[in-house]
């Protein structure tokens, strides 16, 4: 066996309605502190949702100062506005409740708002902070990113570009677990974050460099639960049992990719993003298939073994399980509704070159995959998903 190095959060919590009593959850954990900053996004302020978990704060002694202005696929000045917003009020600990870009930018704030002396354009790229960081407590609203055990956090710089903050400071003291913040959740948003979080199962367990056995036993874990109960979750947005079985396969996807990292079908959906603005999840669910097919050749047996989980009514040789994976992850997407072409979301044909050059750029994500891949491949699995 190689040697492997493996993290995640010391502490998670899994329990149904925990929102409500978050007050004294984290009065428990932090017996000190007071003054709470709550990362989040204006749509999740506005609905209430976080009432429940707002009330329950004050009533156990935290000022809490809420910070709501996260968009998807948050650019620089959103996360720069937010540490001044933060540190003004005197912040000690940090909370991102929310979808991905919440919880990123909750990451982010955790390191810059206590020192000044490292900037965030000194952060970008793989173990480049220096600097400690405030409590970090992660509450995921959808069952996708997996950011609340991850340590990497994804930014917006300039246009289009997207950059990775990866390092070790990153990953969260608390996660906390609560399906009940994710009813009713819509269907296109829980069919996209849940194929979100198989690809970083997938991905994980087939990548080229890291890969371990703790990380391949949490994504064939998490494969079990989110393959079965995706479309579950869409059809009955209170089902209950669906819901908690999504988010705890999305988190264990999250702890499987943290420590093997993900690779092309990633590299390819940034652009998608950052270019188009097509959210992550769905991005990543336009290119899955094509990029599977690309790595059939090389990955095949890795592929079988998925397949056993996911198809296991699947039958012969390692080529063959593979297609049935494929097969079978199209017919899943296809039955969400979400769309399942470039086309389908604004995306013209003569965009798909400029697409395959920024794909290209993201060398931290293409080492990882099973098959190198070259601007002419991209390019050509672009095409197929056009």
């Amino acid at each position: 066996m190689n040697s492997f190095r493996f993290q995640t959060v010391p502490t998670l919590v899994v329990e149904f309605g925990a929102a409500r009593r978050l007050g004294v959850l984290l009065r428990e954990q932090f017996p000190t502190l007071t003054r709470l900053c709550v990362v989040t996004d204006g749509f999740l302020h506005r609905s209430g949702l976080l009432d429940p978990a707002l009330a329950d704060l004050a009533a156990y002694g935290w000022n809490t100062t809420v910070i709501d202005d996260v968009i998807a696929d948050p650019p620089e000045h959103i996360v720069l506005e937010a540490t001044s917003h933060a540190r003004e009020a005197g912040v000690e600990i940090v909370l991102g409740l929310g979808g991905g870009s919440s919880m990123d930018v909750a990451k982010l704030l955790a390191v810059l708002v206590p020192q000044q002396e490292q900037v965030l354009a000194d952060m970008y790229g793989v173990n480049r902070i220096t600097v400690s960081r405030l409590p970090l407590v992660q509450m995921p609203t959808t069952a996708g990113t997996g950011s609340e055990v991850t340590a990497v956090s994804i930014v917006t710089v300039g246009e289009a570009k997207k950059m990775g903050v990866v390092a070790p400071q990153l990953i969260a003291d608390l996660a906390i677990l609560d399906a009940e913040l994710t009813l009713g959740l819509p269907v296109a948003a829980t069919a996209a974050t849940g194929i979100d979080a198989m690809v970083h199962a997938i991905e994980a367990y087939t990548s080229a460099r890291l890969k371990n056995p703790v990380s391949d036993m949490l994504a064939v874990k998490a494969l079990e639960l989110l393959s079965r109960n995706l479309l579950s979750a869409c059809e009955s947005g209170n089902n209950r049992e669906a819901r908690e079985a999504m988010l705890l396969g999305a988190t264990f996807a999250g702890q499987a990719f943290a420590n093997s990292p993900v690779a092309a079908v990633h590299a390819l959906a940034y652009p998608i993003g950052g270019i188009y603005h097509v959210p992550h999840g769905l991005s990543n669910a336009l290119v899955l298939p094509h990029v599977l097919k690309f790595n059939a050749q090389a990955a095949a047996q890795l592929y079988a073994e998925l397949a056993d989980v996911i198809v296991p009514a699947a039958t012969g040789s390692a080529e063959s399980k593979t297609q049935a994976l494929i097969a079978h992850l199209e017919q899943m997407i296809a039955a969400t509704r979400i769309p399942s072409t470039l086309r389908e979301v604004g995306i013209e044909q003569d965009g798909l070159k400029r697409m395959a050059s920024d794909a290209m750029l993201q060398t931290r994500l293409l080492i990882n995959n099973p098959r190198p891949v070259s601007e002419a491949d991209a390019l050509a699995i672009y095409t197929a998903a056009f």
